[in-house]
């Protein structure tokens, strides 16, 4: 057993900060969003008139004194810490390298009904304490002390949790203020079996169907209630903004209410606990899985063109709209592109790999004998070879399907041989052998 190299990673909890310091940290994320819409105008005003752009040492030591000598109706500066300041510049700048590397958008202005975050960089400003099993407390800069969650441990604070924590952000979410520590570990090199490999095909009825014969479904993620009130809550905002669109025809300067906003905003925290209860149930699943398995084997699916509108143009209408409308949030339902990317970071982190194939024909293709026809998939659920008249569950079939893809990808065997070679993307582990952390 020896040390490898850190791996990065980042834990959230949820704080529960007072009346008094949920004003402050509102006024702290109102102000960081205003600071970068001023560095935006700043940085882009070239465009109107000014002769060069200021170079970075001048728009550093123009934050500095703007905040440390504010003019008259700017004193709103002073409130955000001088370190979560300056991190703001560096995420605005790397904004732009980005766009400049072709790997984004252009940064643009943040309106004000975007998630607000806080950067505190350094970690020696948290003071992180364990108050009892399930409280925490940490300290933030012109906030002071505020709870939160425990439900992992921490290193430099849990015993025999090692690593360090690096700093921090905190982020404004429809269900509160939370606070996404940044901890970075050293991997233990661990000599482990590895599992044998497994072929998983995501579906809308069947989350995710393994070689196996195992079906992993997604439970229902609301209750009976919570689905009651949320779609009483759809159809008071659908009244609301019918109403809203009828004034607004008499006066186009109108905004909507208060109660509209709030109607909006329950709306959101009921959508966002059930993300939170899917991405908690796709993060256990996903870790069972590449703990138990050496190789796993998907589709490389484009989710963004699966999930693409059918509605077409005026010129060209779309057919079946609302069906492919359906089908659509069936499939962002599963969260297809969330399991595919926990699986490829986790099979690296336990020293697996993680194989995509071509997903063309895999569900009208035989497993058995690789007979592929339109006429061997007879419902939804039900697999019929019309060759060697094998007879299996239809996602069974089609996840030994992408097995033997992918092994034989793996193999070096020659893409098109037998239907079951097609070229594959390998996502192999940084570090080999198996690394994991150690047991809490």
């Amino acid at each position: 057993m020896a040390h490898g190299e850190p791996y990065h990673r980042t834990h959230k909890a949820r704080l529960y900060p007072s009346p008094t310091q949920i004003w402050a940290l509102d006024r702290q994320g109102h102000t960081a969003r205003a600071v970068w819409n001023l560095l935006h105008e700043w940085y882009t005003c070239r465009d109107g008139g000014i002769a060069r752009r200021p170079c970075i040492s001048e728009i550093d030591q123009q934050l500095r004194d703007a905040r440390a000598n504010p003019l008259h109706g700017w004193e709103f500066l002073s409130e955000l810490p001088a370190q979560a300041t300056q991190q703001i510049l560096r995420h605005y700048l790397g904004a732009w390298n980005r766009y400049f590397s072709r790997v984004s958008e252009p940064p643009t202005v943040k309106k004000r009904s975007v998630h607000m975050a806080v950067d505190i960089p350094q970690a020696s400003a948290l003071r992180i304490a364990r108050l009892s099993r399930h409280c925490g407390e940490v300290n933030i800069p012109l906030i002071g002390r505020v709870r939160f969650r425990w439900t992992r441990s921490l290193p430099g604070i849990s015993r025999g949790c090692l690593g360090r924590i690096t700093g921090a952000r905190l982020v404004k979410e429809p269900l509160g203020w939370h606070v996404c520590f940044r901890v970075e570990r050293s991997a233990l090199v661990v000599l482990k079996e590895i599992g044998p490999p497994v072929g998983v095909d995501r579906g809308v009825v069947h989350t995710m169907a393994l070689s196996t014969g195992e079906m992993l479904d997604m439970p229902s993620l609301l209750s009976p209630g919570e689905q009651r009130r949320l779609r009483g809550l759809e159809a008071k905002a659908a009244r609301q903004q019918l109403a809203y669109k009828q004034h607004r025809s008499h006066d186009p300067c109108a905004i909507i209410s208060r109660r509209q906003r709030r109607t909006y905003e329950q709306i959101a925290a009921i959508r966002a606990r059930q993300a939170r209860r899917r991405a908690d149930w796709l993060h256990k699943a996903t870790t069972d899985l590449t703990k138990s398995h050496g190789v796993v084997v998907v589709e490389d699916l484009r989710v963004r063109n699966l999930t693409h509108s059918a509605r077409g143009t005026i010129e060209r209408p779309g057919s079946n709209v609302r069906a492919k409308a359906g089908l659509n949030r069936s499939i962002l339902a599963m969260a297809w592109g969330k399991a595919g990317e926990l699986l490829a970071y986790k099979c690296s982190a336990q020293g697996g790999v993680l194989v995509r194939v071509d997903p063309r024909n895999s569900s009208i293709e035989c497993a058995r004998c690789g007979h592929t026809a339109p006429t061997n998939r007879l419902s939804q659920s039900r697999f019929r070879c019309m060759a060697c008249r094998h007879v299996a569950n239809a996602d069974t079939n089609a996840a030994r399907v992408l097995l033997a893809r992918g092994l034989t990808a793996r193999s070096g065997a020659t893409p098109g041989c037998g239907g079951t070679a097609r070229e594959a993307r390998t996502i192999v582990p940084h570090r080999e052998p198996l690394l994991a952390t150690p047991s809490l």
